[in-house]
């Protein structure tokens, strides 16, 4: 590889440090005739600071108007001190007669378009950033204004417009564009419009480049932009454009459509920016490294990639005859779009956003982000492929840059190893880079193959064959498999139930969301960011020599008891034995389900399977059980032991639902699941968390025959759940009401009858056979919280924490009913919020609860059970595998996110949200 010229070797602006100051010129002026020779790296850095106070940084002019009548400035939409100082050294750095600093580059565009007449023409090319093509449509639609699109890759492709009596009053490029990177040759094409037409303006986005790269206006433009957003700025912290223009009529003209709409970036800004600049060359230097290497590594892979920095690029010698760099930004093509989501979903190093320019790397898919706006058939049209990669780099070390996008390309079966070449490891070593980083690119490249074709099922049984797997085809997953489960609490009846008193629990609207999703490199991983889990496994690895003999193939139904061999084996596998950690124990549960579900290695699917909640893990709220049923759930599907609601039978009048069949088969491998994490559970909480709404649970004891009834005769009711933060120690609590009763067993057996009584009232209420209204349902409820935590209060396992919350909410003026839930000793407190409780004093509940340092959910309790999407599943098509969010620039369409990097994008404020944006879900 030959490493193009770095910006300093071919930077036009400078041949020497400075020249000497010449006799009669005042001291500004040598000043200025010694900076005119200065290298671009040293014009960023050295900002000509005009301050009555000598401040070496340019201040913040905070103001929006000034003093006195014959000032520079009057009123800060017209100008401003530190608006000012910025655009003084942007046109330094543009090479530009005037500059002017606008809040977005999208602001800069269009501001530069009013200056084209109704009736008018411009010329456009046809690889542009979606929100340039929605103005200029709007333009074509709206205004009156013929906006023509063609290839300004060939100038031969211009002429034919600028003949005679052409209407040519814009010429608008982009070179690089985005997100192809094809290349306009800028000074030819000025030449051939000022031919053609005199009059009309060439007008160049530079943004790909920045005036550290490419100066346009020394090519010949009129007009450039930049969104400063990217570059200029470096760190995404601000929204800014630049317009820089040479000629001073065509600067006048700006001025006064700038000055009339009030559109000039706000002193605030315009001092964040001027920061920013300071550090563009270096930042970019690092950039312009790894994009090269970056490009290298994936064009020696054999993907089609587009990057002027590659001397296979078809306009690699006029990028170079009129820039100084070939950029931050490269764009691959894999040739399968269901395989670029898995990449663009599978790395974690490149954020993905749309936009570029930061000192952090980003990924995204331009077809499904920031070019969703142009309609498919166009998109088509102009060549622009659906499965298209576009990589800006950041500043992070390119070796780590490259590890992640390397281990996202094996995941999703883009490249596999290359077993024929031993001649250095997948880590090539650190003293090649040092020495040669191009060289150790290149090694690095040569250790993996990518699959082509109808040569990849041979290139991928090969691999497996390596992996000892022999010819082994492997299940796989077809599409993501997308689940959620609730949360619970017990409403009534904790601690007396272990004594045989009966348990109401019911669900809550906090969930656990997951994503089971597709990989093709034999491997199996679990992303919990919750617990800050990330881990993956050679599939072929797991001791499946350890499953019990009677599993096989067809199996479907949950063992009772877990296999102690298995299972200690799979420890084994994990760091750490601590099970009792939630962030071990969710990879053990994980793994044990994924092992015994799939009953033997060649059944075993490759994917990652992905889990966020909004549940306060460790509060008492079932997040484990949730959790579970998610896991249980999503591997069933993967197997088609269980059927995709959206194509089976509606088993609710509101629409397809899961079968009881399947309810039963999800809630055995969850209390399967539940057996791993806590050794003996009671089973109420994965029964909620499967089927939803509320259950009453009796256990057997002393004879007395034991049970679940499912509790589904009332809606949902609002609910205030806070978390005290203060843990708890349930075995212990437990172990001193079992000696209280020992010690005092009249009065802990008369309080656990009271317990019964209100647990038997409220499978009533709960179960339909009590035919109340709503209000008096509400109101009841209310009355049997308050006296049940008054038993646990005799039985000892409140919490100050929790007094606190009750006194809180019972006194003036919320006169709420609340109880510990749970174990108590801490956790959380419930409180019923009745449907008439005015919202301003629930606001001030909730802030009285902050300021207590506690932190309340507002939820509902009696929701619905385990939920699939009901557009997932093993049958859904691969195009339904992402999932839409808001854009950065104001567009409406909204950009396609993978789903599994989605769900760990979106946080815990964000899953709701999330879900609803996914489609139709069906519920137990």
């Amino acid at each position: 590889m030959t490493t193009p010229p770095t910006p300093s070797d071919s930077a036009s602006l400078a041949t020497s440090i400075f020249s000497l100051p010449q006799k009669g010129r005042t001291e500004a002026e040598q000043r200025l005739a010694r900076s005119a020779n200065w290298r671009f790296s040293t014009l960023c850095a050295a900002v000509d600071t005009k301050d009555q106070y000598g401040a070496s940084s340019t201040p913040i002019y905070q103001t929006a108007t000034f003093k006195g009548m014959d000032g520079q400035y009057d009123y800060t939409r017209s100008g401003n001190p530190t608006r000012g100082g910025l655009e003084s050294h942007l046109a330094r750095l543009y090479g530009a007669t005037q500059t002017f600093a606008l809040s977005t580059g999208m602001t800069c565009l269009d501001m530069i378009l009013r200056l084209v007449k109704p009736g008018e023409t411009i010329l456009a090319g046809d690889d542009l950033y979606g929100g340039t093509n929605r103005l200029l449509t709007y333009l074509g639609t709206h205004g009156g204004i013929d906006v023509r699109h063609v290839d300004t890759t060939r100038v031969e492709e211009l002429l034919p417009h600028l003949g005679p009596g052409n209407k040519v009053k814009a010429v608008l490029l982009e070179s690089p564009t985005n997100p192809l990177l094809k290349i306009a040759d800028i000074r030819n094409i000025s030449k051939a419009v000022k031919a053609g037409s005199p009059a009309a303006l060439v007008i160049v986005d530079n943004t790909m480049m920045s005036p550290y790269l490419q100066r346009p206006l020394e090519l010949g433009a009129d007009i450039v932009y930049d969104s400063a957003t990217k570059y200029l700025s470096g760190h995404h912290d601000l929204m800014a454009g630049i317009i820089a223009v040479a000629d001073p009529d065509i600067a006048k003209s700006i001025a006064y459509l700038i000055n009339s709409v009030g559109s000039g970036l706000a002193p605030f800004d315009s001092f964040l920016l001027l920061r920013g600049i300071k550090t563009m060359s270096i930042r970019m230097d690092r950039q312009l490294l790894t994009a090269q290497l970056v490009a290298t590594y994936l064009d020696e892979l054999g993907f089609l990639t587009h990057y002027p920095g590659l001397k296979r690029h078809p306009k690699y010698d006029i990028h170079w005859s009129q820039a100084s760099g070939a950029g931050a930004v490269l764009s691959f093509v894999t040739g399968d779009k269901a395989m670029s989501e898995r990449i663009v979903g599978g790395t974690r190093l490149w954020g993905i956003s749309v936009s570029f320019g930061a000192v952090n790397s980003l990924i995204s898919m331009p077809c499904l982000m920031s070019h969703a706006s142009i309609s498919a058939a166009v998109r088509a049209e102009r060549g622009l492929p659906e499965n298209l990669i576009r990589l800006c780099c950041g500043i992070e070390d390119p070796r780590d840059l490259i590890d992640d996008l390397e281990h996202a390309l094996l995941a999703a079966g883009a490249i596999v190893p290359d077993h024929s070449y031993e001649a250095v490891s997948r880590h090539a070593s650190e003293e090649i880079y040092n020495h040669d980083p191009d060289a150790w690119i290149l090694e690095r490249a040569r250790a993996y193959t990518r699959p082509k074709g109808t040569d990849m099922e041979k290139l991928v049984k090969g691999v497996q064959a390596g992996l000892g797997l022999g010819d082994v085809e492997r299940k796989t997953i077809k599409s993501d498999i997308v689940v959620s489960a609730p949360g619970k609490v017990i409403l009534f009846g904790e601690h007396a139930v272990v004594h045989g008193v009966s348990a109401v629990a019911t669900s809550v609207d906090l969930r656990c969301f997951g994503v089971l999703s597709p990989r093709s490199d034999s491997k199996v991983a679990l992303e919990v960011p919750d617990l800050n889990v990330e881990a993956e496994w050679d599939i072929s690895a797991l001791p499946w020599n350890l499953l019990p003999v009677h599993i096989d193939g067809s199996r479907r139904v949950a063992d009772k008891e877990l296999d102690p061999p298995l299972l200690a084996a799979i420890e084994s596998l994990i760091t750490s034995n601590d099970v009792a950690n939630p962030a071990i124990g969710s990879q053990l549960a994980f793994l044990y389900l994924y092992m015994v579900i799939s009953a033997k290695e060649s059944n075993a699917p490759s994917g990652t399977f992905t889990a966020s909640s909004n549940l306060p893990i460790g509060a008492g709220l079932g997040s484990s059980a949730a959790y579970s049923t998610c896991i249980a759930s999503a591997l069933l599907l993967a197997h088609n032991h269980i059927d995709n609601p959206a194509l089976g039978e509606s088993f609710s009048s509101s629409g397809p639902g899961i079968s009881p069949g399947d309810t039963d088969l999800i809630d055995g491998w969850a209390f399967l699941s539940e057996k791993v994490l806590h050794g003996n559970p009671s089973g109420i909480d994965n029964a909620v968390s499967v089927r939803g709404g509320a259950v009453s649970f009796t256990r057997s004891v002393g004879g007395r025959k034991g049970g679940l009834e499912t509790l589904n005769g009332f809606s949902s009711v609002r609910l205030l759940l806070t978390d005290t933060h203060v843990p708890r120690d349930t075995k212990s609590l437990v172990a001193g009401v079992a000696a209280k009763r020992l010690a005092e067993p009249a009065l802990v057996d008369s309080t656990f009858d009271s317990i019964q009584s209100i647990s038997d009232e409220a499978r009533g209420l709960l179960g339909g056979q009590s035919h109340v209204g709503r209000d008096r349902l509400v109101h009841r409820l209310s009355a049997m919280i308050t006296e049940n935590h008054q038993h646990l209060v005799t039985l000892g396992v409140s919490h100050p924490s929790l007094e606190m919350i009750v006194s809180a909410t019972s006194a003036e003026p919320f006169n709420l009913s609340t109880k510990l839930t749970g174990a108590g000793g801490g956790g959380c407190a419930v409180t019923l919020i009745p449907d008439d409780f005015p919202d301003t004093e629930l606001d001030s509940l909730l802030s009285t609860l902050r300021n207590m340092g506690f932190t309340p959910h507002l939820t509902s309790l009696g929701v619905p059970g385990l939920g699939i999407l009901s557009s997932s599943g093993s049958s859904a098509s691969p195009s339904q595998s992402t999932d839409v969010l808001p854009t950065d620039e104001g567009n409406n369409d909204g950009m396609v996110v993978p789903k599994r990097a989605a769900l760990r994008e979106a946080g815990r404020d964000g899953l709701a949200s999330w879900a609803r944006g996914l489609g139709p879900w069906s519920y137990t």
